[in-house]
């Protein structure tokens, strides 16, 4: 059993989660603005190859997939500070046990207890992944 978080650790990390959430929030309209700028066309030139529209799509692709994560770590960072405001952040969603907190400070948006993610994602480990 790992000790509950104080009220000053539980505002520290608020802090940190309520900082990371302004930066992720900063970088996505940064990149969503670098995207509008960067036409496809200008990607793909004015030669339509093959190849050069495979270029273009991938880089698409690529920068659309690091939206992506940003948004789904605004989404993880939403859910902690709803944690925090409902007084439940640092206890884990599936056996409400207190969540250690060097993992908390390593992963501040943990939503489970070491053991029970390891369980998670042995579980879920392929949901949502292609197979061959």
């Amino acid at each position: 059993m790992t000790i509950k978080l104080t009220d000053l650790q539980i505002n520290e990390f608020k802090g940190q989660l309520n900082m990371r959430l302004d930066t992720l929030r900063r970088e996505i309209g940064e990149e969503l603005i670098s995207n509008d700028e960067e036409q496809y066309a200008d990607l793909a030139g004015q030669v339509h190859d093959i190849g050069d529209e495979a270029l273009a799509d991938l880089l698409v692709d690529l920068e659309l997939a690091a939206v992506d994560r940003h948004i789904q770590e605004v989404r993880d960072i939403e859910a902690a500070l709803t944690r925090i405001s409902e007084g439940i952040y640092g206890e884990c969603c599936d056996c409400n046990d207190a969540i250690a907190i060097d993992r908390l400070k390593a992963y501040p948006t943990a939503a489970r207890c070491l053991i029970c993610q390891e369980v998670h994602d042995r579980t879920f480990i392929h949901c949502g992944q292609p197979k061959l």
